[in-house]
């Protein structure tokens, strides 16, 4: 005995696709796709990518794209190795174009800058040049310092906080503003006493300098006001 079959008729066939809801289809399988993370490399690197910005105006903040540039390439790697995981593939690639093009632009800027900086007939140097060598501790004054005396020199640093505000002439310059903010009177080998020519003046702030002169250079203390002394003098006829 066969079994009987009862064709669907095309009233009820009819129906049954007049019934049908595509949306409702499409939120039951929503309801059962899993749970992506969001990123958190490709969040950072997006964050990153912002912050970034202020390394146009300060070089040491450089590192802030370069990091952005790598955690944006491990963010976008692992989408792509776990798509099921993770998502943010778009921050990712913002994270990565931003922070390259942020580490290419204020790199080229500040190369740029260091190269034209320095005014013409000048030798750059730092406070690192002016500190007591390893080789002769007992000498104040390192050899190689003694050597810049009467020349022109690069300097840059942060101007020592005496009291004066503005249109300042004369001022002790100091290497950093740890160094002339905290710990009471720098290293003698950390301060420059530099007089400008006229008629250049600057105004304290927490702002770098950046100075060019004639370097004087004694082993012998020259008094302060308020200071115990000082080994170097600048007669400075640029500051920026």
């Amino acid at each position: 005995m066969s079994a009987t079959t009862y064709p669907e008729s095309e009233p009820v066939a009819d129906a049954m696709r007049d019934s049908y809801d595509p949306c409702e289809t499409t939120e039951a399988y929503e309801a059962y796709v899993p749970y992506r993370a969001l990123s958190r490399t490709a969040v950072a690197s997006f964050v990153l990518a912002l912050l970034g910005l202020s390394a146009l105006t300060a070089a040491p903040l450089i590192v802030l794209p370069a990091l952005g540039l790598v955690l944006g390439v491990w963010g976008f790697r692992a989408i792509r190795r776990y798509p099921d995981e993770y998502s943010g593939r778009g921050l990712a690639l913002a994270g990565i174009v931003g922070n390259l093009l942020l580490l290419l632009g204020s790199s080229s800027l500040h190369a740029a800058i260091y190269v034209t900086e320095v005014p013409e007939g000048a030798i750059r140097i730092s406070f690192a040049d002016l500190q007591p060598s390893k080789h002769a501790p007992h000498l104040p004054v390192p050899p190689e310092a003694l050597e810049l005396d009467g020349k022109r020199i690069f300097v840059k640093g942060y101007v020592y906080p005496d009291g004066q505000q503005y249109n300042i002439r004369r001022f002790i310059l100091v290497p950093d503003m740890g160094t002339c903010c905290f710990g009471g009177q720098p290293k003698l080998t950390d301060m420059i006493e530099v007089t400008l020519r006229d008629p250049h003046r600057t105004i304290y702030s927490r702002t770098k300098r950046k100075l060019a002169g004639v370097l004087r250079v004694d082993s012998n203390l020259k008094p302060v006001s308020g200071l115990n002394g000082v080994y170097y003098q600048l007669d400075a006829d640029y500051v920026r």
